[in-house]
């Protein structure tokens, strides 16, 4: 015998609202040394190289807020996504 089944609740419904992602880099070697982003932010895998991780991130939707010196050899970028 069938019987279907019956789903009530949706799985997998994407959080809206204001998300943030920070990504550290070092700009004189070109290497991405640490990624922090909020829980729920649609994200990607971070790559070996900053430039790769930064254009992942700008190419599904994220927008480039800010970048701030941390010390002589890093430099931290700012991401939004609305």
């Amino acid at each position: 015998m069938y019987y279907p089944r019956t789903y009530n609740s949706q799985i997998g419904t994407a959080w809206f609202g204001t998300h943030i992602v920070l990504i550290r880099c070092n700009y004189q070697t070109g290497d991405t040394l640490a990624l922090f982003k909020s829980d729920h932010a649609p994200s990607e895998p971070a790559a070996a190289t900053c430039a790769e991780t930064l254009s992942r991130y700008i190419s599904i939707g994220y927008t480039l807020i800010g970048a701030y010196p941390l010390n002589d050899s890093e430099v931290q970028y700012v991401l939004q996504y609305r």
